[in-house]
């Protein structure tokens, strides 16, 4: 059920957004709440026009929090990949088109394997400042800041940019053992990792619950932690929560083959959003981060 407008306080400097975007009579007849997130309150807008957006605010973010997202939704966009346009954003909003989903296309997960595939083999370069790999500027995962210093080495990044700030946050969950053995893995990561043959653009949250359905069938892709890296650490993230059939992954890998020895090496790119994990929701993730730093330190 929709309510009337007086019910949304609206962010400031949205209105005035809205008329220089659709004319001095924009205005919102009626809003819906959309559940699904952990962070952000999100709405369905109509306006009087009868044109639906999509609109994400939260009140108590940090100032770059809605314009990172912004940026990362605009780099996949340049790519081709399918996500939603961002048309206005202030300090406390994000103000996007609204995807009517329908139901699955009988290739929809084909279809995904291969726009994850191109987006991977597109070229990153406008995106680090001249380095092999990183982003034009810090942004976020969930709720925490992501590092994205560039960088040439790619086991370097993971190391600098994504392990050691998110371990640190984590360090008073860990014995002096557990310590002892992240300390360990940072040393010892070229044992680990390989240097990919060519950087990619990485959505950087690819759980299933980031994917959606559009208005023909087709795959949309939401909420990235957009980044240039290894695409290993996309297809790790998929396997973490499960959600994605054998269709994606075929698809997949016939565009874009992965490297041999890519399953030794998931687990530990997906101990990075699992640090996270721990971070924001407690101490229900020790255990999986604890079994991933005794697997490879």
């Amino acid at each position: 059920m929709y309510g009337q407008k007086e019910n949304i306080s609206l962010p400031s400097g949205l209105a005035n957004q809205l008329k220089h975007l659709y004319g001095p009579d924009a205005r919102i007849v009626a809003q819906a709440p959309v559940g699904g997130g952990d962070i952000n309150e999100a709405y369905h807008l109509v306006l009087q026009d009868g044109r639906d957006l999509f609109l994400k605010v939260h009140a108590n973010v940090a100032a770059d929090f809605f314009t990172a997202e912004a940026s990362g939704l605009a780099a996949l966009r340049q790519t081709g990949l399918p996500v939603p346009e961002v048309l206005s954003c202030g300090r406390n909003y994000l103000l996007l088109s609204y995807v009517k989903s329908a139901r699955k296309s009988h290739d929809y997960w084909q279809q995904l394997g291969y726009e994850l595939a191109k987006l991977h083999h597109s070229d990153p370069t406008a995106f680090t400042c001249g380095h092999r790999f990183g982003f034009t500027q810090d942004n976020y995962a969930g709720s925490t800041r992501q590092h994205n210093r560039p960088s040439d080495s790619w086991i370097d990044f993971f190391r600098t940019q994504r392990l050691q700030p998110f371990l640190k946050l984590c360090w008073s969950y860990f014995s002096s053992d557990e310590k002892h053995l992240a300390e360990q893995l940072l040393a010892h990561l070229e044992d680990r990792l390989i240097e990919p043959d060519f950087p990619s653009l990485l959505h950087g949250d690819l759980w299933c619950g980031n994917v959606m359905t559009g208005p023909a069938g087709e795959p949309i892709f939401i909420d990235p932690s957009v980044s240039v890296g290894f695409r290993e650490v996309d297809i790790a993230k998929t396997e973490l929560f499960g959600g994605f059939t054998g269709e994606f992954y075929d698809a997949y890998q016939e565009a874009c083959p992965l490297d041999p020895g890519y399953p030794e090496r998931r687990d530990l790119y997906n101990l990075y959003p699992l640090l996270n994990h721990l971070h924001l929701f407690g101490n229900a993730y020790h255990l999986a981060v604890t079994r991933i730093l005794r697997r490879y330190a």
